[in-house]
């Protein structure tokens, strides 16, 4: 049998840590460039995002960015317009929480765009004030 003169197989690759927690410098949006809120992931790299000027685009994760930074709904990304197709653009860049919290107080997003929301990013208001929790009465509870 030959000797494994490789480097490693998939595990190795798992070890691997290609996105560094690390401060890195905020990056501002140029010209053909949005930001936008993920709506929700549809699978196949691509997601549906809100971007801030109101469009909801269809977005591509490109490649450098696939299966490295994981992109779920809620998270605010930056998006590359495309000239000939306006309902769709890409995904070029991911924000963390801190730098999202950053961008808002910048005044490069919108006040109205709530942040670290999850999943129901443009779901509808109830506007009240409900608790979960369920309140049994002493009786109630000898009964069971």
């Amino acid at each position: 049998m030959p000797k494994n003169k490789g480097k490693g197989g998939k595990n190795r690759k798992r070890g691997k840590n290609e996105a560094d927690d690390d401060k890195r410098e905020l990056v501002f949006k140029e010209d053909g460039q949005e930001y936008a809120q993920v709506t929700r992931m549809l699978g196949n790299g691509r997601c549906e995002a809100i971007c801030v000027d109101g469009t909801k685009r269809l977005c591509h994760i490109r490649g450098k960015m696939h299966k490295k930074v994981w992109i779920a709904a809620g998270d605010i990304i930056l998006v590359g317009l495309r000239d000939y197709q306006d309902d769709k653009a890409d995904v070029i860049l991911k924000y963390m929480n801190d730098e999202s919290r950053l961008l808002k107080a910048y005044g490069e997003l919108p006040d109205t765009l709530r942040l670290n929301e999850g999943v129901d990013v443009d779901g509808p208001e109830d506007g009240g004030d409900h608790d979960d929790y369920i309140q049994f009465e002493d009786e109630d509870i000898d009964k069971i």
